[in-house]
């Protein structure tokens, strides 16, 4: 599986190829800048990104940004975001944008390596992977929607937006798969979503009506 980083920190670029080379990943490029993430991916189209969301020059949301430009220009390409800042405005956009796997992960969260090895597998297989620290800092101000769901429902919701699929939801809650489904059903229903149990594009039309992005095609 062949990866493009985009990591202006040398260290810890170094580390991540150390790391993801051990389990078998193939390091096609590390970019320290936008512009280089951008021409990376264009030379070697890889399977999955790795992307800061802080690069120079000016260290604000240039990582970002061109995460969404290289979905843009190759639609589906999996993009992980791996930070230690939550960037809003294009955080709802990049994971609002169908097709292809998406994450968002904070590097002072990411505790275990297996951890953080299964999510981007998961994203390059076109799931997501979310923070749910993340999560919650993406729907502050935002509670008009979810006002409307219960707070079991509201728990299901997170651990979707997690990327689990619904044998997963139904352990850590310790419910039957059968009452996942059905709060499944009655979030899409209240959210005025369809209702759809296709991986992870429901959990990227979930996150798109929070984020005031409006709301998708059914699937």
């Amino acid at each position: 599986m062949r990866v493009v980083i985009a990591e202006d920190n040398v260290l810890l670029a170094s580390g991540l190829e150390l790391l993801l080379n051990s389990v078998g990943f193939d390091i096609v490029a590390i970019a320290g800048d936008a512009s280089g993430f951008l021409t990376a991916v264009r030379d070697h189209r890889p399977d999955v990104t790795i992307v800061d969301v802080r690069l120079p020059p000016s260290f604000r949301d240039e990582g970002i940004r061109a995460a969404l430009q290289a979905r843009r220009e190759h639609p589906g390409l999996p993009v992980l975001v791996l930070s230690q800042y939550v960037e809003q405005q294009y955080a709802a956009e990049l994971l609002s944008t169908t097709g292809g796997g998406v994450g968002y992960l904070l590097k002072d969260r990411v505790s275990r390596v297996d951890e953080f090895v299964d999510a981007l597998r998961r994203v390059a297989a076109g799931g997501t992977a979310m923070d749910t620290e993340v999560i919650a800092q993406l729907l502050v101000n935002r509670s008009d929607p979810i006002a409307v769901l219960t707070p079991r429902e509201r728990e299901v919701l997170a651990l979707m937006a997690q990327g689990h699929d619904n044998t997963t939801i139904a352990g850590r809650l310790v419910i039957t798969d059968n009452a996942v489904h059905k709060h499944i059903g009655n979030i899409f229903h209240k959210l005025g979503l369809a209702v759809t149990d296709s991986g992870h594009r429901r959990v990227l039309a979930v996150l798109a009506y929070l984020n005031g992005v409006g709301q998708t095609d059914g699937d």
